[in-house]
């Protein structure tokens, strides 16, 4: 799970939290673990001067991309490829229709077990590999699948998360009290109540993320006499992530009654033979809303002389009331956590031409909030390649709310008159939990006119949240239309159905179907905040959008098309990067802060307009000119001084901080390009002609042989350069990969003739071609060197 703003655990945002709240009202705070090994033997090559091995050498143009990967795996490994050792290449593997590039991702196998950390991306065109990553474990095999390093010779990346966050909060609270002079504790008076609050606050931010107490040494006795049993793993896991007290205690005082109640049976098993490997799924598990599935891997762990280590661990999938986690947890006792990740990142039939289509009251798209425009009705502009049916159809077989009813028609798509369609199923939840199906959402009737009146009134604090839910039905309406008309624009850019984006049914173009984005409209567990979760391909994207209790009457962020669009942007970017079955790839640190970022960026880049202007991120929201952010977007340093090294200040641990980082850099990048390309005032490409194609129109360059379409105006392209990289980038990439994958990216799509402009924008915010980091672990840390020069090549640019 991603949020736009976290007041309850980031640990990067404790001092901006304390010095500037937004609001007052009753929150749930979501804790939130992501930690895991640093990988300092991964790489990422991405030219051809560094895409260099043994004996592989450029194969044929109309070589099979897929032989062409295996060639090159197995030169790389070499003498690593064993009975023992080997590899496979993962099902959502795929080609990029528009950009001709085969993205081959694939998984280490060592005793026939998952390596679950051990990727390889490799990136081909015409017989030729562009990029690649790996980061496969590089030692020994282990000469039995339940052989593992002794627990003395493993560091405990838990413990070393919780050190690291004990340092930071201390780091934080010293600049608050910095910033905040007459909030300073003088001899020993008491503290202030603001004082006192934020060190309430820090310590529940440290005692929630940080628990992980082992099970008593008798409990771990018992486990080890089971072997691997993964009850006892799981137990340890939910001791860690759930957020309730009583449950931890009740775990550590019940334990065997727990144990006993849990339920395993499998899920997986197939008639015929299969490459998918069959799961676990364990039933009754405390705080979990779902049946958790689970399966044996190995997962790299670092030594404490710096060596890496492989450690025999039960890989989980937890869905929680506000949490779904991909968890490796050691599978001996003790049972250790090695590293957790948050997602919260057919054959065809004729297409009918769609019904009557559907009108919205609405703020249209580019407004982006109530300050900056008023609200018009807008058409279901849908596109005929992204949503072929409109957004309002979507067949029987793939509707939830038809899930073990027997069918009567004959009727292959049902039209609906509600926000639920094939993309979204949009609709309010009161109440903050999981259910969806039979919520309420507004029925337009026949015509669908989605036409409802939203003037809220100013009220007091305790009628507030009454008056906003009686505009339930704008508010839904709004968000419907948002998230389809985004989910078109990411289509068109190259987020479809093969690169795992969000649609019940993918009408026979490849890709898992049945995972249209789950949106939730005034969500009940929390206020002034905003998420996502992004499971693999095939799974439902979840939303949920809050109110803010910032100002009277309440702010919707249904509202605000920048925090829509942001959250929508983890989907993209998660199922983008390390392929769409692979939802672990934006965890922490660097990587999980341009999960942020990347959703920043595109929400400013819709927003803007001709007139270049600095832009706030979440303003009308919170209700603060400034934004939820430390810095607006902007071109002038005095207002947005950002660099890389900016990462090694107090305050910017976590991923948000870390985020608006990334998406100034990549704000400034794209400001070059629209200086040397111009801008387009709209960023949605041409419609297709009758037989598909796609015209050129004023949108992209005249299109040249079998190449890929080129948008002509730089801010266009910037959003193409940003999705066509998160493809060519590896699992887990730092800023210096994703930077050399937009690099690549356009190498590929204009041959590179924006090479340099895209190295000074990069370089004038400190991440040139000699910027450096040492010391850095997977969630933060380390220090950071500036480098403003560009490359030799660009001297003269």
């Amino acid at each position: 799970m991603r949020c736009l703003f976290t007041a309850s655990l980031a640990a990067a945002g404790i001092a901006g939290t304390l010095a500037h709240r937004v609001g007052d009202g009753p929150v749930r705070h979501r804790k939130s673990l992501g930690f895991g090994p640093v990988h300092k033997h991964a790489y990422y090559r991405s030219s051809p001067y560094q895409v260099v091995t043994n004996a592989f050498t450029r194969r044929s143009d109309d070589a099979d991309p897929f032989e062409v990967a295996r060639s090159f795996i197995e030169d790389i490994l070499g003498n690593q490829l064993s009975e023992s050792s080997s590899y496979k290449i993962r099902k959502d593997s795929y080609t990029d229709k528009a950009t001709g590039i085969t993205h081959v991702y694939v998984r280490q196998i060592i005793n026939g077990l998952e390596v679950s950390d051990g990727d390889m991306n490799i990136n081909i065109k015409d017989g030729m590999v562009l990029s690649y990553g790996n980061s496969f474990f590089t030692g020994p095999a282990p000469s039995h699948f339940m052989q593992q390093s002794l627990d003395d010779d493993i560091r405990h990346p838990h413990q070393e998360f919780c050190d690291g966050l004990t340092d930071e909060i201390e780091l934080n609270y010293n600049s608050f009290l910095a910033t905040q002079p007459d909030q300073v504790v003088m001899g020993d008076s008491a503290p202030t109540p603001k004082v006192d609050k934020a060190l309430k606050h820090l310590t529940h931010v440290h005692h929630s993320n940080c628990r992980f107490q082992q099970l008593p040494t008798d409990m771990a006795v018992q486990t080890a006499e089971r072997d691997i049993d993964l009850r006892s793993a799981l137990l340890q896991f939910m001791v860690a992530a759930t957020p309730n007290d009583h449950v931890v205690n009740d775990i550590l005082g019940n334990f065997e009654h727990y144990l006993s109640k849990m339920v395993e049976y499998m899920q997986g098993n197939h008639f015929a033979p299969s490459d998918e490997p069959a799961y676990v799924m364990v039933d009754n598990v405390p705080d979990a809303v779902n049946p958790v599935k689970a399966t044996l891997a190995y997962h790299q762990v670092p030594g404490k002389d710096d060596s890496v280590h492989l450690s025999l661990v039960w890989k989980f999938e937890v869905e929680m009331q506000d949490n779904w986690y991909e968890a490796a947890v050691s599978a001996i006792a003790p049972h250790r956590i090695v590293s957790v990740v948050d997602w919260a990142s057919d054959a065809p039939v004729p297409i009918p031409e769609p019904e009557k289509t559907a009108t919205y009251n609405v703020f249209a798209f580019g407004i982006n909030d109530p300050e900056e425009g008023k609200r018009t009705i807008e058409k279901e502009s849908f596109d005929s390649l992204a949503s072929p049916v409109g957004w309002h159809s979507l067949p029987y077989a793939n509707d939830p709310s038809f899930r073990g009813v027997k069918l009567t028609t004959k009727e292959f798509y049902r039209n609906t008159t509600t926000t639920w369609g094939n993309n979204v199923f949009a609709q309010e939840n009161w109440e903050g939990q999981n259910a969806y199906v039979s919520n309420y959402r507004p029925d337009a009737g026949p015509g669908k006119a989605f036409d409802y009146p939203y003037k809220p009134k100013e009220t007091d604090k305790g009628d507030a949240l009454e008056e906003a839910q009686k505009y339930i039905n704008a508010t839904v309406a709004q968000l419907f239309y948002t998230t389809n008309i985004i989910h078109d624009l990411y289509y068109r850019y190259g987020f479809d159905e093969v690169s795992g984006n969000f649609q019940q049914y993918n009408f026979g173009r490849g890709g898992e179907g049945n995972d249209a984005v789950i949106a939730n409209a005034q969500d009940g567990s929390g206020y002034n905040n905003a998420n996502f979760m992004t499971p693999p391909d095939g799974q439902n994207g979840r939303m949920r959008m809050y109110l803010w209790n910032t100002a009277l009457p309440y702010r919707d962020g249904d509202f605000e098309a920048g925090i829509v669009i942001h959250e929508l942007s983890h989907g993209l970017s998660t199922r983008l990067t390390g392929g769409p079955l692979n939802s672990g790839c934006l965890p922490f640190g660097e990587s999980g802060g341009m999960g942020e970022g990347w959703g920043d960026f595109l929400a400013t880049t819709i927003r803007s307009t001709a007139n270049y202007s600095d832009y706030a991120m979440g303003s009308w929201a919170a209700n603060r000119v400034q934004g939820i952010r430390n810095y607006p977007y902007s071109l002038n340093e005095t207002i947005n001084p950002s660099t890389y090294k900016t990462l090694d200040k107090p305050g910017y641990f976590g991923v948000h901080a870390v985020g608006e980082v990334w998406a100034q850099m990549l704000w400034v990048v794209s400001q070059g390009l629209i200086e040397k390309h111009g801008f387009t005032d709209t960023l949605f490409p041409p419609a297709p002609n009758a037989d598909g194609t796609v015209p050129e129109g004023d949108f992209y360059r005249p299109k040249s042989g079998k190449k890929p379409l080129v948008p002509k105006h730089g801010n266009s392209l910037s959003v193409q350069l940003v999705l066509n990289a998160m493809k060519l980038q590896p699992c887990r990439p730092g800023f210096f990969e994703a930077r050399d994958a937009i690099i690549l990216a356009d190498q590929q799509l204009t041959g590179g003739e924006n090479f340099c402009t895209l190295w000074k924008g990069f370089s004038s915010k400190g991440l040139g071609p000699d910027a450096n980091v040492v010391l850095r672990t997977p969630w933060g840390g380390g220090v950071r060197t500036d480098d403003f020069e560009v490359p030799l090549a660009c001297d003269s640019y």
